[in-house]
């Protein structure tokens, strides 16, 4: 497939996660993100909100790339009950609690990141804006591909294959016996 930058796209979009205090002693903290800022400044861990142990944080602001090759997968995330932004995190070996690595609209991209269990996949419902922008990609890049039902080769099956086979069957009454039978008879 040709580059064709018409058939790409980027917004900023601000990561909003919280922090509540943990419910077991061996966690201090339980992190979970609850929103995306569509066209967000960069930030980084800027706190948002407090309420009580409860804090919100702008954590991060990365690009929503949209790809022409894959409308597919955003109509799919479009067509669900509560269309999602799917924000892909992996836990910070420096001072931050969490690395926000992805933030993508594909369901299926999201997908790839939960397969290999060392990313953290969070769904957060996709704003109004971003739902009509996404809508509008789709419509402008959008090609169905037709079906195209496999046709069969015209090999025969029917036919009989003579001599063919493994060569320590000698005969049609050997292929029955049992191993044991076949070699008191070779010895």
């Amino acid at each position: 497939m040709i580059y064709n930058p018409q058939q790409f796209q980027t917004m900023p979009v601000g990561v909003v996660l919280q922090r509540r205090p943990g419910v077991t002693r061996w966690a201090a903290f339980s992190w979970k993100a609850t929103s995306v800022l569509p066209g967000a400044g960069q930030d980084d861990w800027r706190e948002l909100r407090r309420d009580g142990e409860t804090v919100e944080f702008h954590a991060a602001t990365l690009p929503l790339d949209l790809h022409g090759a894959e409308t597919e997968a955003y109509l799919h995330g479009l067509s669900a009950q509560i269309p999602a932004i799917y924000i892909i995190m992996r836990e910070s070996d420096g001072a931050d609690p969490l690395d926000i690595v992805l933030v993508t609209a594909s369901p299926y991209e999201a997908q790839d990141y939960t397969d290999s269990g060392e990313e953290i996949v969070e769904k957060v419902p996709m704003p109004p804006a971003v739902i009509a922008w996404v809508r509008d990609f789709v419509e402008a890049h959008h090609h169905e591909e037709a079906f195209i039902k496999r046709k069969r080769d015209k090999k025969r099956i029917d036919l009989v294959q003579d001599g063919v086979g493994d060569p320590r069957i000698a005969g049609a009454r050997d292929i029955f016996a049992s191993p044991a039978r076949q070699r008191r008879r070779v010895h």
